[in-house]
């Protein structure tokens, strides 16, 4: 029975540590490798500066962020309202990249939004933290064991004719081994992320259109006298805003022919805020041959 009880005493932590965890989780990396300080809500979440990193377990849906750079010729980066559920306000897995554009300036760029994975492994690189967490510098970890071990001596001395002889005997009594752990951080030889990230979106705040301005950009596109200007008028507003998939199904509505509809379905894949409910979008088809092709183009994108 005492065996048993010490056997649940020591599992319990990692019971404990396999409860799935409720929030949101926040990955931030920079393109080119650049190294930042990740500020949310007013507090730091990394001592030593990152090209890459994961906070898990948010419970808020919107957090305010700040991004610090290592290199001070780069402004600082600050967001409000930085998204971590969806529009049904559940708490997803996110993703948001630093890049520059081509005046070398840095900008916080919205990527990628999906359920929270169970089981992630962090590829190398990668800064983890379970947000209110003690912040822990990550590295290289060695460890250094010592043993010292005390004996009991004994001695004795023979004296023959002739013969002279000393004799020791050491008999080990007590052992002790201590185990020293050293963590080294490693500023200057960090990995980027090595997997492949999901397809980038051209949604930056992963928010949809609001009624009345969507109403309005339905009246410009409608007015439009040609199926041809209908289309560059809507990939217009497209590309400027967020939609979500019902808003692309009405916005296809509004066209003539199968062909545009199709074409508008696959430039607002990129710029809807469900991407996951974008099987909706197959409604507005007559052929069958046209939700294959929209299918294809969503799994290849």
């Amino acid at each position: 029975m005492k065996k048993i009880l010490s056997i649940l005493i020591f599992l319990s932590p990692f019971i404990c540590a396999a409860q799935p965890q409720t929030g949101g989780n926040l990955t931030v990396f920079s393109e080119d490798g650049d190294k930042f300080f990740l500020v949310l809500n007013g507090e730091k979440q990394n001592e030593v500066p990152q090209s890459n990193i994961k906070i898990e377990d948010l419970p808020q849906p919107y957090y305010s962020a700040k991004i610090m750079f290592e290199d001070k010729t780069f402004a600082t980066i600050s967001k409000t309202n930085l998204m971590i559920s969806d529009v049904e306000g559940k708490m997803m897995d996110v993703t948001y990249k630093i890049k520059k554009d081509k005046n070398n300036k840095v900008k916080l760029v919205y990527y990628s939004m999906i359920p929270v994975p169970q089981d992630f492994m962090p590829p190398s690189g990668m800064y983890v933290r379970q947000y209110g967490q003690p912040i822990v510098a990550q590295g290289n970890v060695n460890q250094t064991t010592t043993t010292t071990t005390t004996t009991n001596g004994m001695g004795a001395s023979v004296n023959l004719p002739g013969v002279s002889m000393n004799i020791s005997i050491n008999e080990p009594n007590e052992v002790h081994t201590t185990t020293t752990t050293t963590t080294h951080s490693n500023t200057n030889h960090q990995q980027q992320q090595t997997q492949t990230p999901p397809p980038s979106r051209g949604c930056m705040n992963n928010l949809p259109m609001n009624a009345s301005d969507f109403a309005a950009a339905k009246k410009t596109i409608n007015e439009s006298s040609f199926d041809d200007t209908k289309l560059k008028t809507a990939q217009s507003i497209a590309s400027s805003n967020c939609l979500s998939c019902d808003q692309v199904v009405q916005i296809c509505s509004l066209f003539s022919f199968e062909e545009n509809k199709l074409a508008f379905a696959k430039y607002a894949y990129k710029y809807s805020t469900d991407p996951r409910n974008y099987f909706k979008v197959n409604n507005v088809f007559s052929f069958s041959a046209s939700k294959e092709e929209l299918s294809e183009f969503i799994e290849k994108d």
